[in-house]
């Protein structure tokens, strides 16, 4: 279960702690409700609240500055406590005593000469109307919800924990992990270095997805699906693609990235690599997409 930023941060909000935590009860009630018949990975963004750490720090000349790598840190354990603590509350009104829930803090292997350090592409913080209001010192990017800042975002080669995970899943914990895309590091020799990135929370979603064998790969936004000719009279939302369709369609341009693009990229990186189901769904409609009635989902059909 991959939980966008907008999980927590809806469309005009300010994004205060109280708003976070009303968002949040809606998706995870319907993880809580799915946990009595599955097993529970938990990833989530954190877009809106990296890029709010970042105009912290640069409004307080008095602190030392920290790189992209130690926000992305302390925004897995800022959301992780969020996420936790409101799933421990929505298990307990359903009257389960008892599920053992951890978040845990996860590195992701990046690959150092990956072009996209020569091409920031990974929007964060606030959106604004015009490109001029955007804060200086960092690429700005035009996207669906208007102009935001871009940095760097290398594509995840591999998920560091991912033997720890898989043994915490088979403990039958709920696992909350990857928050972010992960802490970005690269690795030399049998050392970790971070690096000033921040990591698509989903295509690294996807890879801890193929890397521990996952049955059910969801990605929950602020949209009902994938649709095509989007913001457009012609919009007409997908219930079903093949990975054939898909590429198609992205081929096209259908799928911009910065929005769609890197859900439906996920999607196509979980089913290539052996995966059952990929769905896109809305925050309102999990269980339903769950269930096969609700969001885009992707497989490996032949196309006819």
């Amino acid at each position: 279960m991959a939980l966008g930023g907008n999980a927590l941060i809806r469309k005009g909000e300010e994004g205060t702690i109280e708003q976070q935590f009303r968002n949040l009860a809606v998706p995870i009630r319907q993880i809580a409700r799915l946990s009595r018949e599955y097993k529970m990975i938990i990833t989530h963004g954190n877009g809106p609240q990296v890029g709010a750490l970042l105009l912290q720090q640069e409004s307080c000349p008095l602190v030392p500055k920290l790189p992209l790598e130690i926000l992305v840190a302390q925004t897995q354990g800022w959301i992780g406590y969020m996420i936790e603590s409101t799933l421990d509350s929505q298990l307990m009104d359903l009257g389960i005593e008892f599920t053992p829930i951890v978040s845990l803090i996860s590195y992701v292997v990046v690959d150092e000469k990956d072009p996209s350090f020569l091409n920031p592409s990974k929007p964060i913080g606030p959106a604004y109307r015009k490109k001029k209001d955007a804060p200086s010192g960092y690429p700005v990017m035009k996207t669906a919800k208007g102009y935001r800042r871009a940095v760097v975002s290398p594509k995840p080669i591999t998920i560091v924990e991912k033997r720890e995970i898989k043994k915490l899943i088979d403990q039958d914990f709920i696992v909350i992990c990857c928050g972010g895309g992960g802490i970005p590091v690269i690795r030399e020799g049998r050392t970790f270095f971070g690096v000033d990135a921040v990591i698509d929370k989903d295509l690294a979603s996807a890879k801890l997805a193929e890397e521990i064998g996952v049955d059910i790969f969801l990605i929950a936004t602020d949209v009902p699906g994938a649709a095509i000719y989007h913001a457009s009279a012609k919009e007409k939302f997908l219930r079903k693609m093949s990975v054939m369709q898909a590429r198609r369609y992205m081929a096209k341009g259908h799928f911009p990235p910065g929005s769609m693009g890197p859900k439906i990229e996920a999607c196509l990186q979980y089913i290539t690599s052996g995966g059952k189901r990929a769905v896109i769904t809305s925050i309102e409609a999990i269980e339903r997409a769950v269930a096969g009635t609700a969001g885009t989902e992707i497989a490996g059909m032949i196309d006819r």
